[in-house]
């Protein structure tokens, strides 16, 4: 099983989340009540969604890790899964996500993009196989 995989089996048992498609169409994703948290790209690379006062809020921290890519502009981030550590901090920020939507949704009238794959501003460009 793979890290992706793993992470996005763990996820699907936690009470606020539900499988769902992504809306860009790549993959798989978890979804909350208020919207899409995170995308599944491939084995690898997950989009997550924090809205952008989270990222505002965590971008020091979260630009001195190395699995996560902040792309300026995106209410998303780009994790990049190569070790368990990654996983364990994927799941920790998709809390943040969770609490982001809440506490710190982003304005109505601000547009929505889709996630950095769909930007092609991930790691890499998304390997179309699956988990």
């Amino acid at each position: 099983m793979t890290l992706a995989a793993r992470a996005l089996a763990q996820l699907a048992t936690w009470p606020d989340l539900r499988q769902t498609t992504p809306s860009c169409g790549l993959g798989q994703a978890v979804s909350s009540a208020e919207g899409e948290i995170a995308h599944f790209h491939s084995e690898r690379d997950v989009d997550l969604r924090l809205t952008h006062r989270a990222i505002r809020r965590f971008s020091k921290d979260l630009s001195g890790s190395g699995p996560v890519r902040i792309v300026p502009g995106s209410q998303w981030v780009t994790l990049r899964l190569d070790a368990t550590s990654d996983v364990d901090l994927l799941l920790t920020l998709v809390s943040v996500a969770l609490q982001a939507q809440q506490t710190w949704p982003d304005p109505a009238d601000r547009p929505l993009f889709g996630c950095n794959d769909q930007r092609g501003a991930g790691f890499v460009k998304a390997d179309h196989g699956g988990l």
